[in-house]
């Protein structure tokens, strides 16, 4: 054996080692440039004082629910329902601070299944006109670029909503813009069977990852271990991604430990009552019968308090920041409500605006 070329070819094969763990690296630390945002999915779009100001000091990108669409097991027919009605005041303050509006729909996951080729292809033109017709109507002076369908699709309905996606992109008003759809977590992870959708452009929901209805569920809103599950594969997804965070909170009521409800709006200090719950982390159990703020609580049932935390949200920014793979990312918060907004510092809502920075 020639120990003199062996010895070179360690090194050489060494070096190449270094050269390469540097280069991914230097990948994962390659700066994004981000594009703050909101969600607005409220269908009455009147903004008070706080969502102004917030919009006007962190960003000029709105994505906006329009409508909502379900099924109709009378009609027997999908159709849109809670359609946005801007007000003037609130048109008004869009124009004037020039921000952008992205047109967003929500399709139910339901809807997808009642329907058939035929049907989808009709719906598509549907949904498409009542975009265009509803941002002419709304929001005139506003010019679109983008617009986004939102849609909890599965494995078993994913043709049909690919289909419809790539109707609704052959729509002449929508042609030369950008399409977007939003990405679950799970259809993620499990894209080989869920499938990626025939758009430009996908926006990854970190929130609502865990199981809402099981009680052992510590916070089904984010939790940034399971988020680092769900994304173990996330650079190898083929699709541009632009990122949302959640903002908002919850309580979740079982009733003989069954799932029975959300309750919001629910001050937490309104369950820390000497003698009302007994607290154990983020659960509350009810020691006798109550009416608290209009909801009829009964004794033993069970409460837990969802939120998103500051903390959470950045660990879970650590997390996506080496793996999203595109340089230019628009990083979203939902959403633009000023009660959510009132749990935050506009420090921290800057904070996780530029996380992924």
């Amino acid at each position: 054996m020639n120990l003199r070329k062996n010895k070179c070819f360690i090194l050489t094969a060494f070096a190449g080692l270094i050269a390469l763990f540097a280069a991914g690296c230097g990948e994962e630390n390659k700066p994004h440039t981000i594009e703050p945002a909101f969600y607005y999915w409220k269908s009455q779009a009147v903004f008070n004082g706080t969502e102004e100001a917030t919009l006007k000091k962190l960003s000029q990108k709105l994505y906006v629910k329009f409508f909502d669409v379900v099924w109709d097991p009378q009609r027997k027919e999908a159709g849109p329902v809670a359609k946005v009605q801007f007000g003037t005041k609130s048109r008004q303050f869009l124009s004037e601070n020039q921000i952008r509006i992205i047109p967003t729909v929500f399709i139910t996951n339901e809807t997808l299944r009642y329907l058939d080729s035929g049907t989808t292809v009709l719906l598509a033109s549907r949904l498409a006109a009542l975009i265009e017709n509803t941002a002419k109507e709304q929001l005139p002076d506003a010019p679109v670029s983008e617009v986004q369908i939102d849609c909890d699709w599965t494995a078993q309905t994913r043709d049909k909503y690919f289909l419809l996606l790539q109707h609704i992109k052959q729509y002449p008003w929508i042609q030369g813009k950008t399409l977007s759809a939003t990405i679950r977590l799970y259809q993620c992870k499990y894209m080989h069977r869920t499938g990626v959708p025939p758009v430009d452009r996908g926006l990854l929901m970190c929130y609502n990852m865990g199981n809402l209805k099981d009680p052992a569920t510590t916070n089904s809103i984010l939790d940034p271990k399971e988020l680092e599950l769900y994304t173990s594969s996330l650079n190898r997804y083929p699709l541009e991604l632009d990122v949302a965070f959640p903002l908002f909170n919850w309580k979740v009521l079982f009733r003989q430990d069954k799932y029975t409800g959300l309750i919001q709006d629910l001050p937490t200090a309104a369950l820390d009552v000497p003698g009302l719950t007994n607290r154990k982390g983020n659960t509350y159990r009810l020691l006798k019968d109550t009416l608290l703020l209009g909801y009829e609580l009964h004794k033993d049932d069970l409460i837990r308090q969802e939120d998103s935390n500051f903390d959470d949200i950045m660990k879970s920014a650590r997390i996506l920041k080496p793996k999203i793979r595109n340089e230019k990312l628009t990083v979203s918060l939902y959403h633009l409500d000023s009660l959510t907004l009132n749990n935050y510092t506009t420090y921290e809502l800057q904070t996780i605006l530029s996380s992924l920075h």
